[in-house]
């Protein structure tokens, strides 16, 4: 009996052809296939790298400008908020535990409003989920927070209302968006918006872990000496 089409070698190949090109259905040989491998993760390393390079150049500017901002609000007893849909959720969590538990320096207050699972799920289905982080600003933030959302396209609508609501309530906004920038970028409500400029997700997102880590360093500098938050 013949194998169903696309499960034999060659169905899986062709199948997974554009993804993955070094996959030969009639290789034999696994040198030559560690060999496409490695040169395919180093072209990968090389993207990524360039890309992070041109992007902390292009935001370096916003950068500063938003880190002296979010120095004062932490100066006078600002909270930061986080938040982002999926990978962009792990992501702001990691931003939001980068500054409440620093590898060195000052810790400051900060949270994502995405870790809560209860929270979440409760929100999403009691007001519906465009609502999850915008309930959560209006519970908790004050005038001297700042809320970041994290996104890939800059189109999330629950991103946006949070955004809006936080802005409304006088709380610095910022943004991490890919692609063109999206909503986010063209949004009044968002103080200050970094765009990766790449079409791909995960260039994006590791651009995007380096721009809050160069964010993280640049508020300790505009820190006040002395004391903890």
């Amino acid at each position: 009996m013949s194998a169903p089409p696309g499960t034999g070698n060659a169905g899986r190949a062709g199948n997974a052809g554009f993804l993955y090109p070094f996959l030969d259905a009639s290789e034999r040989d696994a040198g030559p296939l560690l060999a496409d491998l490695a040169a395919s993760a180093r072209a990968k390393a090389a993207q990524s790298a360039a890309l992070q390079r041109d992007t902390l150049a292009q935001c370096g500017p916003l950068i500063a400008a938003a880190a002296k901002a979010m120095a004062d609000r932490f100066a006078r007893g600002g909270r930061l908020y986080t938040f982002g849909n999926g990978g962009s959720a792990t992501d702001a969590a990691t931003l939001a535990s980068l500054f409440a538990h620093p590898p060195t320096g000052r810790a400051l207050p900060a949270w994502s409003l995405a870790a809560d699972q209860a929270v979440l799920t409760a929100l999403g289905n009691d007001v519906g989920f465009d609502l999850v982080f915008a309930r959560q600003i209006i519970a908790h933030a004050r005038p001297a927070d700042i809320a970041v959302a994290l996104s890939t396209s800059g189109n999330s609508a629950d991103l946006q209302a949070a955004l809006a609501e936080a802005s409304r309530r006088g709380l610095l906004t910022a943004g991490f968006a890919g692609y063109d920038g999206g909503r986010m970028a063209g949004s009044s409500d968002v103080g200050y918006c970094f765009v990766v400029r790449s079409q791909s997700v995960h260039r994006i997102q590791e651009s995007q872990a380096l721009l809050g880590y160069a964010l993280w360093a640049a508020v300790h500098q505009h820190l006040p000496a002395g004391g903890e938050q």
